[in-house]
């Protein structure tokens, strides 16, 4: 079982929203009354550079699974390492580094995007939200037996977060994912996706930004380290056109769009946000130490609510 089976579990009160899920039901109470709380709106000038965060390393064999529309998400779904579509069995991807102390082992994706380019991604920086959000999750491999036993439990659970900006040409992955949504348009529906690689979905840094958190829905379980990459990947509006396409019911009742599937950031409260990026050590033309990091965080929110081709 996945975080998808939850979002399933909670599909009759969707329409409440997410302000309600902890008045809803008792074991869902984290959702209003947690501490750390996911997602967050990223502010640069908070961050805090840790020396000993290292590179993080995903496995870069490629795995097979499912792509599905839950009614709630769109999940892509690692085949079981036992079995798999050709009946040999599957090397499991394994994410280690960046802040983990242990092993984690990939499980699935889930895509979070808005009907409107203004608003999408559940992570935000500096109040400024993208179009969608992937977000890659793992569980402790070395400490839990499976993703489901691992969602409640202590460092359980990772969540690498990549945000998604409008472009030209899209993630060569992403659209392994993509080409698979005409088959999944109703919920329920469900399609396969061959050899993709989780590593290659990742942005070209190896710079990130990691807080202590919880899952983005019901329970809210506060057991996740979050890794939000330092730049974005790529969607075309024709990708973003056919997410917009799903929707939550069947061909008979289709309902409402799949869209805007996002959690509202929730407060930050005194949970530090570190980072690998050494702004501290910058050196300007004269010697000086560079007062500020903003050129080194490609996530700056504008007013303008646009981004250069780099996310500066």
């Amino acid at each position: 079982m996945g975080i998808g089976h939850v979002f399933n579990t909670r599909q009759r009160y969707a329409d409440r929203g997410p302000a309600f899920w902890g008045l809803i039901n008792p074991e869902w109470s984290l959702c209003n009354k947690g501490r750390r709380q996911s997602p967050v709106n990223l502010e640069p000038q908070r961050l805090l550079f840790d020396p000993n965060l290292r590179i993080l390393h995903i496995d870069k064999h490629r795995i097979s699974g499912t792509i599905a529309n839950t009614g709630h998400s769109v999940i892509f779904t690692a085949d079981n390492e036992t079995s798999s579509a050709y009946g040999t069995p599957q090397i499991p991807v394994n994410l280690t580094g960046g802040p983990l102390s242990y092993r984690y082992r990939f499980h699935e994706i889930h895509v979070h995007y808005g009907l409107h380019d203004q608003f999408g991604s559940e992570h935000s920086v500096e109040g400024y939200t993208f179009p969608a959000e992937i977000q890659i999750f793992g569980y402790n491999s070395q400490l839990y037996a499976n993703f489901s036993d691992a969602l409640y439990r202590a460092q359980g659970i990772v969540g690498v977060a990549i945000l998604l900006q409008l472009g030209d040409l899209s993630n060569p992955e992403l659209r392994m994912l993509t080409d698979q949504l005409e088959r999944i348009r109703y919920g329920g529906d469900e399609a396969p996706v061959r050899r993709i690689s989780v590593r290659d979905l990742l942005p070209d840094t190896e710079h990130y930004m990691t807080y202590e958190g919880s899952t983005t829905a019901p329970a809210c379980y506060e057991t996740v380290t979050w890794i939000v990459m330092n730049k974005p990947i790529y969607i075309t509006k024709q990708q973003l056109h056919a997410l917009r396409r799903l929707m939550q019911g069947g061909p008979d009742h289709p309902k409402a769009p799949l869209g805007n599937n996002f959690r509202p950031p929730q407060p930050l409260l005194h949970r530090p946000v570190r980072t690998n990026i050494d702004f501290r050590n910058k050196q300007e033309k004269g010697g000086k130490i560079c007062a500020t990091m903003y050129k080194d965080v490609h996530y700056k929110g504008k007013r303008s609510r646009q981004l250069s081709n780099n996310g500066l």
